[in-house]
């Protein structure tokens, strides 16, 4: 069982997909961060208050922050923080996008290049060389 173990995870598979879990995690948390730090104050200067902060509380209570009417108890609906985590999301998948494609262009043009044409088989050297001989008499 060691033995099997040991065979999967020497299969490459295992070790691109280790790699691709880590490198995406690293990835993601660039993007949250782009988003909480460049992104949402962008947004919260054009428009005035911040993305995060965008919440509807159920009943007649008043409340400046989110943070305030979660202490209080009210049932306050954080939409905000739905819109920032899906302004993440279609980030990571439009850089993902273009990553795959980018690797999908390099590849087809691997393929697209022309591979050398295999050598001719020694026999087939040999007859052209004594059709050219019998051609010089």
């Amino acid at each position: 069982m060691i033995k099997e173990f040991r065979e999967f995870i020497a299969r490459g598979n295992v070790l691109d997909l280790a790699v691709g879990v880590v490198i995406g995690a690293a990835f993601g948390a660039i993007i949250k961060a782009v988003v909480a730090e460049l992104l949402n104050p962008l947004i919260g200067a054009m428009i005035g208050r911040d993305l995060s902060n965008w919440f509807y509380v159920l009943g007649d209570q008043v409340f400046v922050t989110l943070e305030q009417a979660r202490e209080a108890g009210a049932v306050a609906f954080g939409y905000g923080n739905v819109l920032q985590v899906t302004i993440e999301f279609i980030l990571t998948a439009f850089v993902l996008f273009l990553v795959v494609k980018a690797y999908n262009s390099m590849r087809r043009k691997q393929e697209a290049a022309p591979a050398a044409p295999p050598a001719p088989p020694k026999e087939q050297v040999l007859l052209e060389e004594i059709r050219d001989l019998l051609a010089k008499k």
